[in-house]
Protein backbone atom coordinates (compact mmCIF):
# COMPACT_ATOMS: atom_id res chain seq x y z
CA UNK A 1 0.00 0.00 0.00
CA UNK A 2 1.22 3.35 -0.74
CA UNK A 3 2.15 5.92 2.30
CA UNK A 4 1.23 9.34 3.34
CA UNK A 5 2.40 11.73 5.45
CA UNK A 6 0.72 15.38 7.11
CA UNK A 7 3.42 17.42 8.12
CA UNK A 8 3.04 20.68 10.21
CA UNK A 9 4.92 23.39 8.31
CA UNK A 10 5.79 26.68 10.02
CA UNK A 11 7.00 28.71 6.89
CA UNK A 12 5.30 31.45 6.28
CA UNK A 13 2.26 30.56 8.46
CA UNK A 14 1.45 27.55 10.06
CA UNK A 15 -0.29 25.34 7.11
CA UNK A 16 -0.18 21.50 6.92
CA UNK A 17 1.72 19.27 4.02
CA UNK A 18 -0.70 16.83 3.11
CA UNK A 19 1.58 14.21 0.75
CA UNK A 20 0.58 11.15 -0.89
CA UNK A 21 3.10 8.41 -2.52
CA UNK A 22 2.79 8.37 -6.34
CA UNK A 23 5.07 6.27 -7.39
CA UNK A 24 8.44 8.08 -7.68
CA UNK A 25 7.05 11.34 -6.04
CA UNK A 26 4.56 12.65 -3.45
CA UNK A 27 1.94 14.19 -4.51
CA UNK A 28 1.22 17.91 -2.21
CA UNK A 29 -1.46 19.96 -1.14
CA UNK A 30 -0.90 22.84 1.69
CA UNK A 31 -4.10 22.53 4.16
CA UNK A 32 -4.89 25.96 5.51
CA UNK A 33 -5.85 23.80 9.21
CA UNK A 34 -4.86 21.05 10.62
CA UNK A 35 -7.34 18.32 9.71
CA UNK A 36 -10.23 16.80 11.53
CA UNK A 37 -12.71 14.31 10.44
CA UNK A 38 -15.70 16.09 9.79
CA UNK A 39 -13.77 19.41 8.60
CA UNK A 40 -13.42 20.74 5.12
CA UNK A 41 -10.52 22.71 4.74
CA UNK A 42 -8.94 24.84 1.91
CA UNK A 43 -6.04 22.81 0.05
CA UNK A 44 -3.89 24.29 -2.12
CA UNK A 45 -2.40 21.79 -4.85
CA UNK A 46 1.51 22.41 -4.42
CA UNK A 47 4.51 21.23 -6.66
CA UNK A 48 5.10 17.36 -6.19
CA UNK A 49 7.91 16.81 -3.54
CA UNK A 50 10.77 14.21 -3.20
CA UNK A 51 9.71 10.93 -1.35
CA UNK A 52 12.39 11.07 1.19
CA UNK A 53 9.69 14.00 3.45
CA UNK A 54 8.20 10.58 4.10
CA UNK A 55 10.69 10.13 6.83
CA UNK A 56 11.91 13.55 7.49
CA UNK A 57 11.66 16.21 10.45
CA UNK A 58 13.30 19.40 10.53
CA UNK A 59 14.42 22.42 8.95
CA UNK A 60 14.46 23.27 5.33
CA UNK A 61 16.82 24.88 2.99
CA UNK A 62 16.70 28.41 2.15
CA UNK A 63 15.37 29.41 5.24
CA UNK A 64 12.01 27.91 4.60
CA UNK A 65 11.07 27.08 8.22
CA UNK A 66 10.69 23.41 9.50
CA UNK A 67 8.49 20.52 9.49
CA UNK A 68 6.90 18.21 12.30
CA UNK A 69 5.34 15.03 11.11
CA UNK A 70 1.92 15.37 12.35
CA UNK A 71 0.54 12.35 11.05
CA UNK A 72 1.93 9.01 8.84
CA UNK A 73 0.72 5.92 7.44
CA UNK A 74 -0.62 4.19 4.54
CA UNK A 75 -3.47 5.04 2.51
CA UNK A 76 -6.04 3.66 -0.64
CA UNK A 77 -6.56 5.65 -3.80
CA UNK A 78 -10.00 5.59 -4.53
CA UNK A 79 -9.58 8.83 -7.37
CA UNK A 80 -6.30 9.98 -9.03
CA UNK A 81 -7.47 12.72 -11.55
CA UNK A 82 -5.57 16.06 -11.56
CA UNK A 83 -8.52 17.93 -10.68
CA UNK A 84 -10.11 15.30 -8.43
CA UNK A 85 -8.07 12.91 -5.77
CA UNK A 86 -9.99 10.85 -3.03
CA UNK A 87 -8.11 8.35 -0.73
CA UNK A 88 -9.07 6.12 2.24
CA UNK A 89 -6.26 6.86 4.65
CA UNK A 90 -4.91 4.39 7.62
CA UNK A 91 -3.15 6.40 10.01
CA UNK A 92 -2.96 6.44 13.45
CA UNK A 93 -5.08 10.19 14.29
CA UNK A 94 -6.82 10.04 10.66
CA UNK A 95 -8.69 6.83 9.61
CA UNK A 96 -10.90 7.91 6.98
CA UNK A 97 -11.25 9.06 3.44
CA UNK A 98 -10.16 12.18 2.40
CA UNK A 99 -11.48 14.12 -1.01
CA UNK A 100 -9.97 16.76 -2.76
CA UNK A 101 -11.47 18.76 -5.71
CA UNK A 102 -12.16 22.40 -6.13
CA UNK A 103 -9.17 23.81 -3.69
CA UNK A 104 -10.96 21.61 -1.08
CA UNK A 105 -10.14 19.01 1.46
CA UNK A 106 -12.91 17.15 3.32
CA UNK A 107 -12.04 14.57 5.93
CA UNK A 108 -14.94 11.95 6.32
CA UNK A 109 -15.92 9.30 8.48
CA UNK A 110 -16.67 7.01 5.32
Amino acid sequence: MPRFVILEHNWPTTHWDFLLEAGEVLRAWRLAEEPAIGRSIAADRNFDHRTRYLEYEGPLSENRGTVRRWEAGQFEWLANAEDEVAVMLHGSRLACRVIIAHGVARFTSE
